[in-house]
């Protein structure tokens, strides 16, 4: 017997540019796990899109003429609590981002993010459990409130390996689905949590995941 393999993820991509969002198209309709279900050029027709093709997943510009990201998240995410809303970002200092967090994003990206970043931030906002959600948004408003510190720079460069498990934890993957994931032993995985926390100065892997969050990296 054959096994029946799991449904796509759809997906709505929200971009005022067309070339940018002729683009994400493009990429994503290459692979085989995700479905683009709609396009649209603003938050109005966001909105009206979202309630027609119910998607898993959305990509939301933040900055777009009619209705703006922020608004459009909170109105999507009031008529589908489980849809996930990645924001898309110029500039990973956008105040706007922290706004539509508190509105309920479960992450960002730049636009320029490299296409393995997207596509990961795509399936693990998708896995991504709505208790881990709310406390990540719990602790960025947290964080965003409180007084302005200086980030604490990592005390060496993350590897490319570690970078890719702090992107596995902020989507809310335990020690041994990274290890599956990325065919590591369990312990290896827990040595690199533990490198990375210390590098980071992160005390607990929320914070990790807050901290892949606000550089882009989840």
């Amino acid at each position: 017997m054959s096994e029946t393999r799991p449904e796509p993820i759809r997906v709505m991509i929200v971009e005022d540019q067309q070339l940018i969002r002729r683009a994400f198209k493009t990429m994503l309709s290459l692979e085989e796990d995700i479905d683009v279900v709609a396009e649209a050029p603003d938050g109005q027709e966001a909105i009206r899109l979202a309630r027609l093709s119910r998607p898993d997943v959305v990509l939301m510009d933040l900055q777009m003429p009619r209705l703006g990201g922020v608004a459009a998240t909170r109105a999507i995410l009031a008529d589908n609590p489980h849809t996930r809303i990645i924001v898309l970002t110029t500039f990973d200092t956008d105040e706007m981002v922290f706004d539509a967090i508190g509105a309920g994003a479960a992450a960002y990206l730049l636009k320029d993010a490299e296409e393995a970043d997207i596509l990961a931030a795509i399936r693990g906002a998708n896995r991504l459990s709505s208790t881990v959600a709310a406390k990540l948004m719990d602790e960025v408003r947290r964080t965003h409130k409180a007084p302005a510190v200086k980030a604490r720079e990592p005390s060496e460069p993350l590897t490319d390996r570690e970078q890719a498990i702090m992107a596995l934890v902020a989507a809310g993957h335990s020690n041994k689905e990274i290890a599956g994931e990325l065919k590591l032993a369990e312990g290896t995985v827990k040595n690199y949590v533990s490198r990375i926390m210390d590098k980071l100065g992160a005390r607990s892997r929320t914070e990790l995941a807050v901290k892949s969050i606000k550089s882009g990296k989840a």
